[in-house]
């Protein structure tokens, strides 16, 4: 019966499945911050878009477990989520939402925290279907919850690189640091890039980057990258209320500049530093995490 349910599935991915490149290298990027209220997924939506602009094809899966809102900051209705693929029996493909400027996104809806929860045969299909994804984008950006539960640090373990977002305030500061501890005492390699959002000056922004780089460093042993700043900036908010990207909305912003010169940086940084990474390799460590 499970070999019938099996074949059913393959059949139904099959013939759903768009075509395109699978040898097509996909990154996988978690973006994560120690508490709520950074702009971590304001970030990663105006990140996206900047990666776009490049060039690249980008996937938003929204992970953050009971404040998911991608949607909400682009003012897009959604039709289907995550739990609609996993508890309906969905494809990957029927989920994925569009979004401005080529964009696509998997939202993640009300009730997402029992996707931690999932018994063998559901979990075991949810792997499955984020591994359709290999070879569809040339990024895909994991927008995962504030803080570090358990269901977070799969993520950011699995992830080819972390993008761990923080302001200038000593308690966001400090949460930060503490995400960085606790991935690191579980798995070494992990890529750090840390962004400072809202800082209040270039001088705060590249202080509070160095200052949790030069923490994790003497208690750790470990080198954080920082990957710069973006500026605190009225457009920002006048962008949410608009629900409309400031990327969009607001080109010529000082945060829209700030977006377009991270997103060169990182760009630039080149290939992953490592054996296994990609897709393929992220549901590899994603299901060994997960037991």
């Amino acid at each position: 019966m499970n070999d019938q349910a099996q074949r059913l599935r393959e059949k139904v991915n099959k013939e759903a499945a768009p075509v395109f490149e699978k040898d097509r290298r996909t990154k996988v990027i978690t973006v994560t911050s120690g508490k709520g209220g950074v702009g971590k997924s304001n970030f990663s939506l105006n990140f996206a878009l900047g990666l776009i602009e490049q060039g690249q094809k980008v996937v938003i899966i929204d992970l953050d477990v009971g404040f998911a809102n991608i949607d909400l900051l682009m003012g897009v209705s959604t039709q289907k989520n995550i739990l609609d693929m996993i508890d309906k029996g969905s494809t990957i493909w029927d989920i994925i939402e569009k979004g401005p400027k080529g964009l696509e996104f998997i939202a993640g809806g009300s009730g997402f925290s029992q996707i931690f929860e999932l018994d063998d045969g559901k979990l075991n299909y949810f792997f499955e279907q984020l591994a359709q994804l290999n070879g569809y984008a040339d990024t895909i950006i994991l927008d995962t919850g504030a803080g570090i539960s358990n269901g977070t640090l799969r993520f950011i373990m699995a992830a080819d690189e972390v993008l761990l977002i923080t302001t200038p305030e000593p308690t966001s500061i400090m949460d930060a640091y503490s995400v960085v501890k606790m991935a690191h005492n579980k798995k070494t390699d992990i890529r750090f890039h840390v962004v400072v959002n809202k800082a209040a000056t270039p001088k705060e922004g590249r202080q509070t980057g160095e200052k949790l780089a030069l923490v994790a460093k003497q208690f750790l042993k470990l080198e954080v990258a920082v990957l710069g700043y973006v500026p605190e900036d009225g457009h920002v908010t006048k962008a949410v209320k608009k629900q409309d990207p400031f990327y969009l909305s607001y080109p010529n912003s000082k945060a829209a500049d700030s977006i377009r010169n991270l997103v060169d940086l990182f760009v630039s940084n080149g290939e992953v530093n490592r054996k296994e990474s990609g897709m393929k390799a992220f549901i590899a460590q994603l299901r060994t995490f997960w037991k």
